[in-house]
């Protein structure tokens, strides 16, 4: 009878998918909480790699309900696309086990046009979004101008809502000399989505309270991560949802009383895509190892958009940060293996602020955009770790690491992963 929150505790890409298909086996509803199809999992199965970017982890666990709840702003093409794929892969996404609820937002082509025409507007002072409409999706969200899930099975009032937000859109995209969108073209490309995915539409968080009436578990599943939450995050260069903790109760509509485990999911370094400050950041040799070339799903590149990540240093001063405003129960390490050896190993322990050290991740970004890592150096490690089950398994400078991130951040590391498989990833 509980809720397990699974929260991004750094920049995003943490490997988030590897544990959430673990933990979805355990749970009768895996809910996806925030963002839209800007977000992406990656899972192996096998010699499969499956990427989502809108349908929860839970998509091959046959027993399991998949929920996009209301936090969410959802493509019903990317949607449509994305539950061929993995049907064709035998996930079996019918009404009955993809539930989308009716608070829910849609991302329509207006979103997309104004997502592009605003960061070109911005110029050297684009923020890197991935263009695919998210941004303005909140913006009509929090306007009060958003069409909902709700009307999907209406096809008038869907057809007036659509064509509404074409005209809002034409407005603005004049503004920006832009051309305008045919209604008409996107009144007959949406309707047959509407129709579609009219049978999905319900009241998940009723769905969600009964299930915790049954005493069953559920997962909330998170996009990007804490450093990009549009309130604790590094603003503006952040994502337009609430990615941490308080975002899922808003978003499933369950109190904290409901929630028992909050798992932050860190890398073993960090990376970030897009723009914005990134403390421990490398611009050499070892970032670009740290990133690989991308000829393996498990090197830096966007799940979603195929973009390389920068790379950097674990910072540990921003993990603290995570795990402060998360509440963090727990941590699960990712990709441990890829730091095998490199000697020394650094991790950022603080930042000099014009000459002056700090121990917090600061909220002001002009005050982090000046901030100098200090690093402490750990011993490296030369053995493979790939084939590691249990923590016994990995040698002891590896394991040193794990306690340097359990000391610092005050919150016991769950898990580990050590390469891409469902088999690589164990608990502690």
């Amino acid at each position: 009878m509980s809720v397990t929150a699974l929260i991004g505790a750094q920049w995003g890409d943490e490997g988030k998918g590897h544990i959430a298909d673990r933990l979805a086996a355990e749970s009768a509803i895996v809910a996806r909480y925030n963002g839209g199809d800007n977000a992406g999992h990656s899972i192996t199965i096998g010699s499969q790699v499956i990427r989502t970017h809108l349908i929860p982890a839970g998509a091959f666990h046959p027993t399991v309900t998949n929920v996009l709840a209301p936090g969410m702003v959802i493509n019903l093409k990317s949607l449509a696309r994305e539950v061929d794929e993995l049907n064709h892969l035998g996930a079996n996404l019918t009404p009955d086990r993809l539930k989308i609820d009716g608070a829910a937002n849609l991302l329509l082509p207006g979103h997309i046009a104004l997502d592009g025409a605003n960061e070109v507007e911005r110029g050297s002072h684009a923020i890197g979004t991935t263009k695919r409409g998210i941004g303005p999706a909140y913006t009509d969200k929090a306007a009060r101008v958003a069409v909902r899930a709700a009307l999907l099975g209406d096809p008038d009032a869907f057809e007036r809502a659509v064509r509404e937000h074409v005209a809002h859109s034409n407005q603005l995209l004049t503004l920006y000399d832009q051309p305008a969108l045919d209604a008409d073209a996107i009144v007959k490309e949406y309707a047959p989505l509407a129709a579609r995915f009219a049978p999905f539409v319900g009241d998940t968080t009723a769905l969600v309270h009964a299930t915790l009436e049954r005493g069953e578990h559920i997962l909330a599943e998170g996009a990007q991560g804490t450093l990009l939450d549009i309130d604790h995050g590094t603003y503006p260069f952040v994502t337009s949802s609430s990615t941490i903790t308080g975002g899922v109760l808003t978003s499933l509509g369950v109190g904290p009383k409901h929630v028992k485990r909050v798992i932050g999911v860190a890398k073993a370094f960090c990376s970030r895509v897009g723009a914005g400050p990134f403390p421990t950041e490398l611009s050499d040799d070892m970032g670009a190892r740290l990133r690989g070339t991308g000829a393996n799903p498990w090197d830096e590149y966007g799940s979603t958009t195929g973009r390389p990540r920068r790379t950097g240093w674990l910072d540990l001063v921003a993990l603290k940060y995570s795990a402060r405003v998360n509440g963090l129960t727990e941590i699960v390490l990712t990709k441990l293996d890829i730091l095998t050896g490199i000697h020394p190993l650094r991790v950022c322990i603080a930042y000099s602020y014009r000459d002056e050290p700090i121990s917090n991740f600061p909220s002001d970004l002009a005050v982090l955009e000046q901030c100098t890592p200090i690093f402490s150096e750990l011993p490296g490690w030369e053995q493979d770790i790939s084939g590691a089950r249990r923590i016994e398994d990995l040698p002891l400078a590896a394991r040193v690491y794990i306690l340097q991130i359990e000391t610092f951040t005050g919150v016991r590391v769950s898990h580990v992963s050590v390469g891409p498989e469902r088999s690589q990833i164990f608990e502690v």
